[in-house]
């Protein structure tokens, strides 16, 4: 099937969203309000892509992966008779709700509306639009182009149908879609990120480690592990019983540490503070240059699953 796919803002997200859908095969439509934004759209995506290639992640030439991604002055343009919108603005409810109506009488009825909201739900922006019942969010990690996790939430008014097109659509995308029963603000990645960040940010500024320290911690502790497998199979594994036994051990312990947890107000002394720590390892004008750092990991350790795949599945 020639899937046909609008992309509305040309960002970060927006532009990682890009190459999700064009190296899946899918015709691109790129458009943003600010035309300075996206002008740099494509040859950012250009850079991405070849950056994909050298570390054998794309099954075809970069040029052709590009190619599919096209930029479009006018919003008609791009969303005229397109499968699927994802929209990538600003996290701000009227500015959102001002697009959705837009969208909503653009595009065909059958048209996916999803946003990449980070935390706002679908209800909060689209409650009057005639479609709502094919709105949904399809929350990405930053960037969907190297981290798969796609988080569908639907409003009390989103079918079932949506949800289940929009999942198989990711699917056929390459992506890995989870779908969050009901709605709940932050979805499922940001309220567990949230609850250790705010343990984390709690240790900091009770002087109890550094932020390079705590940072360790996740990076060369937790990360490991947790960059195969989820909190649940790491449990289920760290007793000869499994997950009851683990409970038995330690349920008592994790009650002990709920009582003594403090809070973090996001206090502006402690952020100014950890801010400061922060900028000593890595000054605000190298930030750019350490994201591509991270995605380049990221590619690394993409390609690293991708080899072995399937020595895995064999040992299973």
């Amino acid at each position: 099937m020639n899937r046909r796919i609008a992309v509305i803002g040309s960002g970060r997200i927006g532009r990682a969203w890009a190459i999700v859908f064009a190296r899946a095969g899918f015709e691109v439509r790129l458009h943003d309000a600010e035309r300075a934004m996206l002008d740099g759209a494509i040859p950012s995506i250009r850079r991405s892509v070849l950056d994909l290639g050298k570390y054998g992640l794309i099954d075809e030439p970069e040029e052709r992966i590009v190619s599919r991604v096209t930029a479009c002055e006018k919003l008609a343009d791009a969303v005229h008779d397109v499968d699927l919108v994802q929209e990538n603005i600003a996290e701000i409810v009227e500015v959102k709700r001002t697009l959705f109506v837009e969208l909503d009488e653009l595009t065909r009825p059958d048209t996916l509306l999803a946003s990449s909201t980070s935390g706002l739900p679908a209800s909060t922006f689209t409650e009057t639009l005639g479609g709502r019942a094919r709105c949904l969010v399809a929350h990405p990690v930053n960037p969907p182009s190297l981290v798969p996790l796609v988080e569908l939430c639907g409003a009390p008014w989103t079918t079932q149908e949506t949800l289940a097109r929009a999942r198989a659509l990711y699917e056929e995308a390459g992506q890995e879609p989870v779908t969050v029963a009901r709605e709940i603000p932050g979805f499922l990645l940001n309220r567990l990120q949230g609850v250790l960040l705010d343990e984390a940010l709690s240790l900091y500024a009770r002087g109890y480690a550094s932020a390079a320290d705590l940072d360790t911690v996740m990076r060369d502790g937790l990360g490991l592990r947790w960059s195969f497998m989820g909190p649940f199979e790491t449990i289920d594994l760290n007793a000869p019983g499994g997950v009851a036994d683990y409970a038995a051990r330690y349920g008592a312990m994790y009650r002990s540490f709920a009582k003594d947890s403090v809070p973090f107000d996001w206090s502006p002394d402690s952020i100014a503070r950890l801010d400061a720590e922060r900028r000593a390892v890595l000054p605000l004008d190298e930030i750019e240059s350490r994201s591509r750092w991270r995605d380049r990991r990221l590619m690394a350790l993409l390609a690293h699953r991708r080899a072995t795949s399937e020595s895995d599945d064999d040992e299973r």
